[in-house]
């Protein structure tokens, strides 16, 4: 028990430690949690840590200070179509200015699923999730291209989700 004990706590400091852009640096053991949440959001802590070679409260320990880290998030993933949302669309946005604000002014749209800042034909990426044709439009029209800076958009209507996967976190 005191050895595992001193095992887990090296490896929580082996796990804490930040790479140079700030972010955390994650040892193998994290790795392996992550992938066994991946799989299973549900997974008993128990089962975690039988198959990464920790104890039960190890592993909630790890778990807690990933969550706490913002390394991940442990939540239940709709599938749009079967909760009402019958439009999604991805709207690439040019901005003239500051492109983080209109990023910002994106992010804090309840339609809005993902937006990121790019380099290329675009300044910023944004998901829109909408019950429906109108309700895109109307998001587009009169809430993002009425945003201060926002110069032009381009929409590109999902017709067939064909892959959307959430295991990229440990390759």
């Amino acid at each position: 028990m005191q050895s595992e004990l001193v095992a887990s706590r090296s490896a929580d400091q082996r796990d804490s430690r930040e790479s140079r852009n700030g972010s955390p640096q994650l040892d193998a053991v994290s790795l392996a949690i992550i992938e066994q949440l991946q799989e299973d959001g549900r997974r008993p802590y128990a089962a975690i840590g039988k198959a990464v070679g920790l104890s039960e409260a190890a592993v909630r320990q790890r778990v807690q200070k990933l969550l706490d880290q913002g390394v991940m998030q442990i939540v239940a993933v709709t599938d749009p179509l079967t909760v009402g949302f019958r439009r999604q669309a991805m709207v690439g946005i040019n901005v003239e200015g500051d492109v983080e604000a209109v990023a910002d002014a994106l992010s804090d749209m309840s339609e809005v699923e993902y937006v990121v800042m790019t380099a290329g034909s675009f300044d910023v990426l944004a998901e829109i999730v909408c019950e429906d044709d109108d309700h895109l439009l109307d998001v587009i029209s009169k809430r993002i291209r009425a945003l201060p800076g926002v110069r032009s958009t381009e929409s590109f209507v999902y017709l067939k989700l064909k892959k959307q996967t959430y295991m990229w976190g440990t390759r």
